[in-house]
């Protein structure tokens, strides 16, 4: 049977918030476009560039960064090391000067406001996140592309089959939960321990053990940060970071960390009382949330909105469950993949394909997965914990107030949080052999629920709390 081979790194993205889907994505294909011109030198041939946004990213593009993100993508910058603290700024040259430089080295005439077409009304029909790029050639040629965000900043380009852009032949195949399982029982492996092998289909294992750290290391960074930045988050909505805040509150007055061990050290040192350990969890995931909202570099897990459930639940592991250690740390998160692949095979990763049940609700059953790995949970208590993540988030919406990932999505990756280290918890107290759902049953019901939910409650902004809550953004 064909599969695709997904790599743990396909589903954890290093970028920049705040939309793996609006923004990451566009930004990728942005890229693409660039260097399929340069490929076939016609790059400095370009003289103009023209963007059309469709669907989903027309519709709440300007809340989600959609235009920043193509800008930056055209000009060459690559998000996983261009600087956050240089966008204003490289936006602000860029609308002044009403230049580009494509590629890095070509200049153009742009402006965004003209050149950048956002088409509320028309959907492209393989997909609601479609991007379509036209070039103007000096020879009077023009060159057309066009391509679909389609979660969890994977981008197809029309015509494609797949997102995957290597064909590997893996040791274990995998395309469902039932495939994971086979050859966990045919094998005596655990599900990290079969990630690791299919990993060696790409890179070397002490490659795979360093990125995997670096990945960690970034979302680590993240909740870091997030918890020292106070202030009001951009956009218009004037939501207030909070995680800053509840830091302080949580622990002792006038104590300062020299860096994030310390810091790490003395939330430990606060033990393990339950109001206490909830709150921690809450604050993680709100401080990653308010990192991506606020433009801030984030991993994509699998998704820019639903980016703070894994580090939240893996930070909560590290600090109350005694989980500091590389071994757990990366059976954490090679698990968590494996499941977040997965749901990408059998339903979407994309909230315009299926609502928020597709971010929160994925990134939920990944986190309860990976945690449960880390605990010592047999294979079939690991996927029974993924299973009761999602089944309590299926039919969940997608519905920004304003278009911004922010209300509700920041308080949301905290439920997420918690129901997976709760699902983690009843798959470790259970016996999988009774369960009554599969999570191969999930997955599918998932999709079927995607497919019946209204558009409206796709991330459009048309439905839900995007509607009933009234607000006045400034113009774009």
């Amino acid at each position: 049977m064909p599969y695709e081979a997904i790599s743990t790194f396909d589903i954890f993205k290093i970028g920049i918030g705040p939309s793996s889907s609006h923004t990451l994505g566009p930004w990728r294909a942005a890229l693409r476009f660039v260097e399929e011109l340069r490929a076939n030198q016609e790059l400095s041939l370009v003289t103009a560039v023209r963007v059309l946004l469709y669907g989903s990213l027309a519709k709440t593009g300007k809340g989600h960064g959609t235009d920043v993100a193509v800008q930056l993508g055209l000009a060459g910058e690559d998000p996983v090391d261009f600087p956050v603290d240089q966008i204003e700024a490289r936006l602000g040259s860029i609308a002044a000067m009403k230049r580009l430089l494509l590629g890095k080295n070509h200049e153009i005439v742009f402006d965004a406001r003209e050149d950048i077409d956002f088409l509320i009304t028309e959907t492209l029909p393989f997909h609601s996140n479609g991007i379509t790029f036209l070039a103007t050639l000096s020879t009077g040629a023009d060159r057309a592309a066009t391509f679909y965000s389609v979660g969890g900043g994977f981008v197809v380009k029309e015509g494609e089959q797949t997102s995957s852009h290597q064909t590997v032949d893996l040791p274990f195949p995998i395309n469902n939960a039932g495939d994971l399982q086979h050859w966990c029982i045919k094998t005596g492996l655990s599900i990290h321990e079969i990630v690791l092998e299919n990993e060696t289909a790409w890179r070397a294992e002490s490659l795979t053990r360093k990125k995997g750290m670096e990945i960690w290391t970034v979302m680590q960074d993240c909740i870091y940060r997030g918890c020292h930045t106070a202030g009001v988050l951009p956009g218009g909505l004037n939501v207030n970071r909070r995680a800053a805040d509840l830091n302080k509150k949580l622990l002792p007055a006038k104590a300062t960390y020299q860096n994030k061990v310390e810091w790490a050290n003395a939330i430990r040192s606060g033990g393990n009382d339950f109001k206490y350990t909830l709150d921690w969890v809450s604050c993680f995931a709100l401080a990653v949330n308010e990192e991506n909202a606020a433009f801030g570099r984030v991993v994509t897990a699998p998704t820019n909105g639903a980016a703070g459930v894994i580090p939240a639940v893996l930070q909560y592991f590290i600090c109350f469950c005694n989980g500091d250690s590389e071994e757990k740390i990366l059976a954490f998160l090679f698990t968590a993949a494996q499941i977040g692949s997965l749901f990408k095979k059998g339903a979407t990763l994309s909230a315009a394909m299926g609502g928020c049940q597709a971010e929160i609700g994925v990134s939920s059953a990944m986190a309860a997965a990976g945690l449960t790995e880390a605990m010592g949970g047999t294979q079939r208590q690991v996927l029974m914990a993924a299973e009761i993540a999602m089944e309590h988030h299926l039919g969940l919406t997608c519905d920004p107030i304003g278009g911004l990932v922010q209300v509700p999505c920041i308080e949301r990756n905290t439920m997420g949080a918690i129901k997976a280290i709760t699902a983690s918890q009843l798959a470790l107290q259970s016996a999988p052999d009774l369960a009554k759902v599969s999570l191969d049953a999930v997955i599918r019901t998932m999709w079927e629920t995607a497919q019946d939910m209204n558009h409206k409650y796709k991330e459009t902004a048309d439905g839900g709390l995007a509607i009933s809550v009234p607000l006045s953004l400034p113009e774009c």
